[in-house]
């Protein structure tokens, strides 16, 4: 007795198969083996009619033209590398039957159904023989399948063995072929059904077995593969190369009995050495940050069946070797700012190409396989002084404000509710009055909070939210110096519509996702629009490119124009560094999972802008020099 596992059960699970003979049956002489062979027959054949007619709770196999195989989604890099699959319990890619080779069709149809392009759904002498071996041994052990039989069980039908559910298969058998070619029951077959570890259909299979697509299998691989249908998992390679020789043997043998193939090309396929793959199904990512927040997002948008069983092909903004980069960055300095006092940190990198708004990189911890958090896109910490840049921009809207217009850092003092707010400098004391570029550059804290009760705290938050900053915000007096929670992607998001001039699309990771067959679901290519005045975005990014030269982030200087922010919260549990340069904006945050100090003295601009201007320095390598737009070139706005 042979076995065989299906599509839509566990790959334990086993049913019989109609293609070996006659076991069991030794008692039996040959004459009379014949007779009832023939007799049964003919009752089979005549009587299929009748039960057509008496099946009339069967499923409509009509339905079957609507019926879409549950696929693997797979992700890739922006160059087309494979990032990662994503699926259920079946791992399956569809593909046309002309994308199968020759070699295996032949292979399967021998192992499996030899007159399969003669019968109408069912051999009546298979069936017949199985009714014989069944009626001798007492029960079920031989099927008679054909490969329409077994389609239709596997669509169509419970599992369980009983000679009223091969009858079933029959009667759908026939009515199957009455409304689907053979080549297209001969692809569904090969698509639907299980090759074991996981890998259902043939294109699955074939590269998990072998690393290649199942259109390029030789005779002797895809001989092995089609032994493989009868106990995938028994006759695995990868469980026992010899079992699956000796199942490869015995289809090559099938083929040259029905002079399919010669002896020379049998023998040949025998000695073929074969390399073999490696099981594919629930591997690892090898971008994982980039993946889960891909698949988060599909999740999110088409559900969590279309992301398992959809097939979708995603690809993604980022190039794999440049987010490659960025991991081996943030461990890195991860290391080294261990070794600078800053025990048990965490780091997130962002980056984004401020002209599509495109994530080019983005990491999420310092380690993956430690932790699957994703602090770049799902931890909220508070910014520091990298929020002022927002409030400067507000002002500059208003029209009253420009660069160089004078603030004064004096003592002062606020009533927030029920108490008195005292604001003070990082450094405790006061400096008179400046410019708004040099408040920016020193990273004043009074100033920035003088403008934004000028401008009012609303249009701040006005301000957050078209720049996509969603975190709840209150117009308190501390806000401009960061009292809110953002995550790393938010920041580095904002400032790139700075950097590109108040123009704007929905940052993202995916750039285009088809399904299967080609057929776009979502396009991704950006269409800009203008969200913000393009005179205070360029006069906000021309104050922080004095941040750069001549203030808290001299550290991070590039020997190109770029423009950024520091950011330290009170009590130091939060360093960041923020900047631009027109081509790539990055924000980079380092912190602790407990939001415990990370150690005295920690500030962005000791300790972040240097990891920032490291990522910079090897992501622009090869990026010309450019220079940002001086705010002269735009029309300055009217004040009211």
């Amino acid at each position: 007795m042979s076995s065989r596992t299906f599509a839509n059960k566990q790959p334990q699970e086993q049913a019989s198969s109609g293609f070996e003979f006659f076991k069991g049956v030794g008692q039996i002489t040959g004459g009379t083996l014949l007779s009832i062979t023939l007799l049964t027959s003919s009752i089979v054949a005549g009587g299929l009619v009748g039960l057509a007619i008496s099946f009339r709770n069967l499923p409509d196999v009509r339905q079957i033209k609507n019926f879409f195989p549950s696929e693997t989604t797979y992700i890739y890099d922006i160059q087309g590398k494979l990032l990662t699959s994503i699926h259920g319990e079946a791992n399956r890619e569809v593909v046309p039957l002309n994308k199968v080779s020759p070699n295996l069709k032949r292979a399967v149809l021998a192992s499996e159904d030899g007159h399969f392009y003669d019968h109408h759904g069912i051999n009546p002498t298979g069936v017949g023989r199985a009714i014989v071996v069944n009626m001798v041994a007492g029960g079920v052990k031989e099927g008679g399948s054909t490969i329409t039989m077994q389609l239709v069980k596997n669509l169509f039908l419970s599992q369980k063995r009983a000679f009223t559910r091969k009858l079933a298969e029959a009667v759908l058998a026939i009515r199957l072929e009455q409304i689907l070619s053979k080549d297209e029951i001969l692809e569904m077959y090969l698509n639907q059904v299980y090759w074991g570890h996981n890998n259902y259909g043939v294109q699955t299979a074939a590269r998990s077995y072998f690393n290649k697509s199942a259109e390029y299998l030789t005779l002797g691989e895809s001989a092995m593969m089609a032994g493989l249908i009868q106990a995938p998992e028994e006759f695995s390679p990868f469980a026992s190369v010899k079992l699956a020789k000796q199942k490869q043997k015995e289809v090559l043998g099938r083929m040259v009995e029905l002079n399919w193939i010669t002896t020379k090309e049998y023998e040949d396929a025998l000695k073929q050495e074969i390399k073999f793959g490696k099981i594919k199904s629930f591997q690892g990512s090898a971008s994982p940050y980039i993946t889960n927040t891909v698949a988060q997002e599909l999740r999110k948008k088409f559900g969590r069946d279309a992301l398992l069983k959809g097939g979708m092909r995603v690809q993604t903004t980022v190039d794999a070797k440049f987010q490659a980069m960025a991991e081996e960055t943030v461990k890195t300095w991860h290391n080294r700012l261990q070794s600078q006092g800053l025990y048990k940190n965490q780091m997130a990198l962002v980056a984004i190409d401020p002209r599509t708004h495109f994530v080019k990189a983005l990491v999420g911890g310092v380690d993956s396989k430690a932790s699957e958090f994703n602090r770049a896109i799902q931890s909220l910490r508070q910014p520091g002084s990298s929020f002022k840049p927002f409030v400067y921009y507000t002002a500059f809207a208003t029209g009253k404000y420009a660069p160089d217009s004078t603030v004064v850092d004096a003592p002062v003092s606020y009533q927030d509710g029920n108490n008195r707010y005292f604001p003070r400098n990082y450094d405790g004391g006061f400096a008179g009055a400046m410019s708004i570029r040099k408040a920016l550059a020193q990273s004043r804290n009074i100033p920035v909070i003088k403008l934004g009760k000028a401008v009012g705290m609303n249009k701040v938050i006005e301000t957050c939210r078209t720049l996509g900053i969603m975190s709840p915000m209150e117009p308190v007096t501390s806000l401009p110096l960061g009292a809110i929670g953002v995550t790393p992607l938010e920041m580095a998001s904002a400032y790139a519509t700075f950097a590109n001039y108040g123009w704007q699309s929905p940052s993202t990771v995916i750039v285009r996702i088809t399904d299967s067959a080609g057929n776009v679901i979502l396009d991704n290519t950006p269409k800009p629009k203008q969200v913000l005045d393009p005179w205070a975005s360029a006069a906000t990014i021309d104050i922080m490119t004095s941040v750069m030269t001549e203030g808290t982030g001299k550290g991070a200087a590039i020997n190109r124009p770029s423009a950024g922010k520091t950011g330290t919260t009170s009590s130091e549990k939060d360093i960041w560094f923020v900047g631009t340069v027109p081509q790539l904006t990055t924000a980079v945050w380092v912190g602790r999972d407990d939001s415990k100090q990370l150690a005295s003295g920690a500030t962005g601009g000791g300790m972040v802008a240097p990891v920032w201007r490291d990522f910079m320095t090897k992501a622009l390598k090869d990026v010309p020099v450019e220079k940002f737009k001086s705010p002269s070139q735009f029309p300055r706005p009217k004040s009211n």
